[in-house]
């Protein structure tokens, strides 16, 4: 099944404006534990197990693995983590421009090897709000891709005191 150009046009839109407006006025070890942990808490109380990553300047500064994930997990994150360093993109929002250009995967546009990269939702890049490089990473694997990606961006909005419904992928 083609999924409908209008609607990934329509969730990359929204997606680019995450990622304008969900920037953090700093990005350290502190904040990066905290949100870690919230993430944690948060699909605690969902019944859901996820393996998160946070990372700062390419460096792991967090890591969980819950209880009911596995290895892979571990290894989607890292590999979506990855594709968001090279592309300074919301692992989603790649995925979603491949779907619209009808190309399979990185591999096939890039040239990314699909084992140390994947194009789907659940990393965010993390950048300041008074510049534009990405400067770390919040991942989550563990749900359906699009529920991985809510999943950060709740906790992103959360954190910066943004009202969801104003950044929320539509359902």
């Amino acid at each position: 099944m083609n999924p409908d150009p209008e609607l990934l046009r329509r969730d990359l839109a929204r997606i680019a404006e995450q990622e304008a407006r969900l920037r953090l006025p700093t990005w350290n070890e502190a904040i990066a534990w905290q949100l870690g942990c919230c993430l944690r808490e948060r699909a605690a109380a969902r019944g859901v197990a996820i393996t998160i990553e946070a990372r700062l300047a390419r460096e792991t500064v967090f890591l969980c693995a819950m209880p009911g994930t596995a290895p892979t997990n571990a290894d989607w994150a890292r590999r979506k983590r990855n594709a968001v360093e090279t592309l300074q993109r919301s692992s989603y929002a790649i995925g979603l421009q491949l779907a619209l250009e009808g190309v399979a995967d990185l591999e096939v546009k890039l040239g990314l090897p699909l084992r140390d990269h994947a194009n789907a939702g659940g990393c965010f890049p993390i950048r300041l709000a008074d510049g534009g490089a990405c400067v770390g990473t919040l991942t989550v694997s563990g749900l359906p891709q699009r529920d991985d990606h809510d999943l950060v961006v709740e906790v992103l909005a959360e954190h910066l005191g943004i009202a969801l419904e104003t950044v929320a992928l539509a359902r």
